[in-house]
């Protein structure tokens, strides 16, 4: 049952990966792969959609604090939900970031500050890449996905553009997509998050009308460049993407061989 994106009007980020050509030419099966924003903010029809999905397993990448502070999780049925945060919240570039999203004065943080907040959010891909709670979320994230048992899998984290879209990567980059693909997918989050951007933008002038938003805006967007960020540290430390895979993420080769017989038509 392949679906369009943004598939979940309370999650508008939200697609079914199903449809994109993979290894060998095999599709990546419909109804398998939900990459989403978090699922606190699902209607009663959207929980209908999962219900209809059979989703069976959620895995969400968010920390405490996030899930703190966030509306309660609105899911079909009793999925196994999978808490694996990819954060790690006395990184200073971390600190930088919500500092900028809750409009405090950037003077305590000069250096990253003239570097500007698109370099903060490259470094942070590139922490994707590096950092161990990134590496040990994403790898058990993928064994996860491997694994039947936790098919069809929606996976988000809050707003299901970066965590989100890096564990995507992974896992389509895996499965055998091709580059330019996964690249598609991953930039139209900027289109299915235009409006919940606009609005965070609205809410936060609210509250801080000397609101700075050429600071926020790259916070609130994906751009080429972070996923290039990410890239370019695979090819520095791992030398290649499976090397990334294998070394980085810890991912067998019985693994990605399951992942593939599991994901692809």
């Amino acid at each position: 049952m392949s679906r369009p994106g943004g598939i979940l009007v309370g999650a508008p980020n939200s697609r079914d990966l199903g449809g994109l050509t993979g290894a060998g030419g095999r599709p990546v099966r419909s109804g398998m792969l939900i990459r989403s924003d978090a699922p606190g903010r699902l209607g009663d029809a959207d929980v209908g959609v999962l219900a209809e999905l059979g989703v069976t397993c959620v895995v969400d990448l968010r920390d405490a604090s996030e899930i703190s502070v966030a509306a309660p999780d609105r899911l079909a049925g009793q999925p196994r939900v999978v808490h694996l945060p990819v954060s790690e919240r006395e990184h200073p570039v971390f600190i930088y970031l919500s500092a900028v999203l809750a409009g405090h004065d950037l003077g305590a943080y000069a250096a990253l500050a003239r570097e500007g907040t698109p370099a903060a959010m490259a470094e942070i891909y590139r922490w994707f890449v590096t950092g161990a709670p990134a590496r040990a979320g994403f790898g058990r994230a993928v064994r996860l996905a491997a694994d039947p048992a936790n098919l069809p899998l929606l996976f988000h984290c809050s707003a299901g553009k970066d965590r989100t879209g890096w564990l995507t990567v992974i896992l389509l980059t895996a499965l055998g997509v091709d580059d330019a693909a996964i690249r598609a997918d991953y930039l139209r989050s900027n289109q299915l998050g235009a409006g919940t951007r606009e609005a965070i933008l609205r809410a936060m002038r609210r509250r801080h009308p000397e609101l700075d938003e050429d600071a926020v805006r790259p916070v609130l967007e994906v751009r080429e460049e972070y996923l290039d960020a990410a890239y370019a540290e695979v090819a520095r430390v791992y030398g290649s993407f499976d090397g990334y895979l294998r070394d980085g993420l810890g991912l067998d080769e019985a693994t990605l061989t399951a992942l593939r017989g599991h994901l692809l038509g």
